[in-house]
């Protein structure tokens, strides 16, 4: 969606002839009818699916000298293994990119409980084959039953996240290829080397520019990472990153035959909703060239839970992700507070019985384990232990003491406690309980233990929703990852 906008952009900022701007518009594939938004919100909402079709945009099959580049085999499947929601507020100048596990285990128009990713496959051969059995035609069942699947996706990412979604868009493995070679390949960056045989990834250590099959391989790996197909997500984000920094930089949009390259990769790859003018949205990300694009991950309680009929899933809590969701795009509920409403008081530290209260620790950060090693560190104050896991709120940027009070007695002792932090106040908590949210800017008890550590926080407790076991018996958490910024220096080093 970023490259498809950003050709278009392109075509706006360096004054090519409007016939070439209609010749885009009329050449792109697109579908209608999907019951989408209209944007009243003050943003523009777009899902961008990534599927593993082995059809590019417009139905044609791929050649075999294409299928073979892309090591992805010929299985013909419908999956949306690649779900992201990203938010454009109508100003144009910032943008989030959410992305969304594909293995989350959600409600599912007309199907129950599924994995996501299925949403689309699923919905669309079960109507496929009610149609035919009706009497349809092959084509207009593919056609119509298509459209359902969409539509199965998009009411679930809604129902989910609590955004209505306003625009759409799908690429497929070829498109990947093609939008990444136009530009002439992404760098990336990687921690350590790689050799995976099954996505094809074969990687050294260190800074590289990927093109084609190797960057699509890139992406895809989720064997052999710690957190499986969360870490594929981290790979996406940052390979987006860096590909959205460089398609909007003046290297690409000043040269007139990578513009070409990337008309040509957007007609063929790339499907949009019938009813979005994507010259208007190109117009209205004129400011995005300054890379403001970030991208994150909605929260997880346990990445490998079980159904009830022995498959693994990503379990979520609805709730909490609708919470995360409304921070990150600017509409937090009351209970969740910005660390702009932190203060830092003069007053001396009091004298309290730790005893008496109870402390909650929560990461934000990229150090693991620090929300365990802190709240070990209270615990041998005196100070009862409270629950201890990632944090899932409002982006913060700096470290925080939550309390009924900012300045109850309770609230300064911790934050005192714990090298002189600023504190806030949040209604939510009880008299006596007290939450720390743990930034990157944390540099007190506890951080001279976790020196060195990699990305990543501590533990958390987890609840299971009905139908769902830990799949070994323990809940799994997804250890929280910092947000990703394409206006970054260089690509973030990943495994």
């Amino acid at each position: 969606m970023l490259v498809a906008v950003a050709a278009a952009l392109a075509l706006v900022v360096t004054g090519v002839a409007w016939q070439r701007i209609d010749s885009l518009r009329s050449s792109l594939a697109s579908i209608g009818g999907l019951g989408l938004g209209s944007g009243e919100d003050g943003a523009v909402d777009i899902l961008l699916v990534g599927t593993d079709s082995r059809t590019d945009a417009h139905g044609n099959p791929l050649s075999q000298r294409e299928l073979d580049a892309l090591r992805a085999g010929e299985e013909v499947a419908n999956n949306t293994d690649t779900i992201i929601l990203i938010r454009v507020p109508n100003d144009g100048r910032s943008a989030t990119a959410l992305s969304i596990p594909r293995d989350t285990y959600v409600e599912v128009p007309d199907i129950g409980m599924s994995k996501i990713n299925a949403a689309y496959g699923a919905t669309k051969e079960t109507t496929r084959l009610e149609l035919v059995e009706s009497g349809a035609d092959e084509a207009e069942a593919e056609a119509d039953s298509t459209k359902a699947g969409r539509e199965a996706l998009i009411e679930s990412v809604a129902d989910l996240t609590g955004v209505t979604v306003d625009h759409y868009a799908e690429v497929g493995l070829l498109g990947f290829v093609l939008l990444t070679d136009a530009v002439g390949g992404v760098e990336v960056c990687l921690n350590e080397a790689v050799d995976e045989p099954l996505s094809g990834a074969q990687f050294d250590a260190g800074t590289q520019t990927l093109e084609g099959p190797d960057a699509l391989s890139f992406v895809r790996q989720r064997h052999g990472l710690p957190r499986g197909d969360l870490d594929r997500i981290v790979r996406q984000q940052v390979f987006m990153a860096s590909l959205a920094q460089k398609v909007l930089s003046a290297q690409t949009l000043s040269n007139p035959s990578k513009l070409n390259q990337l008309t040509a990769a957007v007609q063929r790859s790339v499907v949009l909703d019938s009813d979005w003018d994507i010259m208007d949205l190109a117009t209205q990300m004129q400011g995005l060239a300054g890379g403001d694009v970030t991208f994150s991950t909605i929260p997880v309680e346990d990445i490998n839970a079980m159904t009830d009929y022995g498959e693994s899933v990503v379990q979520v809590d609805p709730d909490e992700v609708r919470d995360f969701v409304a921070g990150l795009i600017g509409a937090a509920p009351d209970d969740r507070r910005s660390d702009d409403d932190a203060t830092t008081s003069s007053k001396p530290a009091p004298e309290i019985d730790p005893s008496t209260v109870t402390v909650e620790v929560t990461n934000a950060g990229d150090v693991a384990g620090l929300a365990s090693v802190v709240s070990a560190e209270l615990s041998s104050e005196g100070y009862r232990e409270g629950e201890v896991g990632n944090y899932t709120g409002t982006s913060v940027r700096s470290s925080v003491v939550y309390g009924a009070d900012a300045d109850s007695d309770e609230t300064r002792a911790v934050a005192a406690a714990l090298g002189g932090l600023d504190t806030a106040s949040d209604s939510t908590l009880d008299p006596g309980t007290v939450r720390v949210v743990l930034a990157d800017d944390y540099a007190g008890p506890g951080t001279s233990s976790l020196a060195g550590s990699g990305s990543g926080s501590g533990s958390t407790t987890t609840s299971n929703t009905a139908g769902l076991t830990p799949a070994d018996g323990t809940a799994t958490p997804a250890p929280a990852s910092p947000p990703i910024d394409a206006g970054s220096d260089g690509p973030r080093c990943v495994n």
